[in-house]
């Protein structure tokens, strides 16, 4: 040793000589672990392969999700916005409940219930202590059936308190007085169950399509008195990191993936901002699966009226107009549709008519198909709707916005195209078979497809 007490290094590498030092005992360790200036990024590493080993995630994304939510929660205080995380499954058995304890053992003050009273929610958010991370299992339950009708302030709750300062508003009688109070609603929120939520909800979300494991999928058990301790550990873990990032994260703007946006920016947010927050490789990875689960989310129509808009795109296939009655028989015979049947009878023209003026697409035009006059719809009808509503299609025909051609200009439809002439909108009736009443009834339009 040199007196300085540094190894005399006369070379290093291969073929050199060694130094000349000697080796002296371990006298003190120190894990720069959840401490100031460290690598944060370990801290939801560990978070991250703690839940790997007991939940069978659809996918890394999901993983990394979930992991970003958890932290989220101890900082929720800070944010604009608490996207609610839901897991969700088309059957029992998928790991819903799993995340739920999960997650209830890494959040601030867990609230797991299942079928709570909204008054209950209510006193639970406003609780002095600080706010609550609630966790609503078997959520289906409440959104499904006949409670769905008697749950609307829950969901109102739900909606709007993903939003700080968001308030809920309600008379009491105090004596001979009715008051009004406003009860807060802002607080992190994650929910699990059986297929989908209200569509308010959905779009609010941070969405988990859960599946049952395959035969190949391995995970741990989880049990409580055996993994709290661990668990607690991770929970310490991440206090100390919001405590650390809370002065610097709640003003700075993310920047945000091309193609999020809107809602789906709002709700991706705060997660990208943990993720900054983290540092390592958590900005790029929260980006990549933020890129993709946004992605999964808007490949699937989320009402009856974006379905049959994409319907019609589809069946007109490159055509500038068509009748009314044609486009009814071609939407009847998409096997992968519902229109053959929705609440058990064919869409007809009134059904069509109810659902497209929610778009603003005129209903009541009259156009001409080889010469003659029919009712129908042109492709400029629908090309607002269409670029709003529905993913670009590279190559796709263009439209027209132009009015219907003059009296005894024919208009030539494709030699291939079935034309079923509409002559009467009055008297026309889909080529099947159908009952009267319900399949016009407006309590059908913007339904989730389940």
């Amino acid at each position: 040793m040199t007196a300085a007490g540094l190894p005399n290094f006369v070379g290093l590498g291969r073929g050199l000589p060694t130094a000349d030092y000697t080796v002296t005992e371990v006298t003190e360790v120190t894990d720069f672990r959840g401490k100031a200036g460290a690598d944060s990024a370990l801290v939801l590493d560990d978070v991250q392969a703690f839940l790997n080993r007991f939940i069978a995630y659809p996918s890394p994304q999901a993983s990394t999700a979930h992991t970003l939510w958890v932290a989220h929660a101890h900082l929720v205080d800070v944010f604009e916005n608490s996207p609610r995380l839901a897991f969700l499954s088309p059957e029992p058995g998928s790991g819903k409940s799993r995340c739920m304890e999960l997650t209830e053992a890494l959040v601030p003050r867990p609230v797991l219930s299942v079928n709570s009273t909204v008054a209950y929610v209510f006193r639970k958010i406003s609780d002095e202590a600080g706010l609550p991370t609630l966790l609503m299992d078997e959520i289906d339950a409440v959104f499904s059936g006949a409670k769905s009708d008697g749950n609307e302030d829950l969901r109102g709750l739900l909606n709007s308190g993903y939003r700080r300062g968001a308030t809920a508003g309600r008379a009491a009688v105090r004596g001979r007085e009715i008051v009004t109070e406003e009860w807060p609603s802002f607080c992190a929120v994650a929910l699990a169950g059986l297929n989908r939520l209200p569509d308010t909800l959905m779009t609010r979300s941070i969405v988990v399509n859960m599946k049952r494991r395959r035969n190949d999928q391995r995970v741990a058990p989880f049990r409580r008195r055996v993994n709290q301790p661990e668990a607690l550990t991770l929970y310490g873990q991440l206090a100390e990191f919001a405590d650390r990032v809370r002065p610097d994260i709640a003003d700075a703007w993310r920047d945000l993936p091309e193609g999020i946006q809107d809602r789906d920016a709002d709700i991706w947010e705060p997660m990208l901002a943990v993720a900054d927050a983290a540092g390592g490789h958590w900005p790029v990875t929260a980006r990549q699966a933020a890129v993709l689960m946004v992605e999964e989310s808007q490949r699937k129509p989320a009402t009856l009226g974006i379905k049959l808009l994409a319907d019609i795109r589809a069946v007109m296939d490159g055509r500038d107009r068509i009748g009314s009655i044609e486009l009814l028989h071609l939407l009847h015979g998409l096997e992968s549709s519902p229109w053959a049947s929705v609440n058990g009878d064919p869409i007809d023209p009134r059904f069509l008519t109810r659902t497209l003026d929610k778009y603003e697409i005129p209903t009541s035009k009259t156009v001409k198909i080889n010469g003659l006059s029919v009712k129908g719809y042109t492709r400029g009808h629908f090309a607002d709707a269409w670029d709003r509503y529905l993913p670009d299609l590279a190559g796709s025909a263009p439209t027209t916005d132009q009015d219907p051609p003059a009296q005894g200009e024919d208009v030539a439809t494709p030699a291939s195209a079935p034309v079923i002439l509409d002559m009467d909108a009055d008297r026309q009736s889909p080529p099947t078979t159908q009952k009267t009443g319900n399949s016009g009834n407006p309590g059908n339009q913007g339904q989730s497809i389940l």
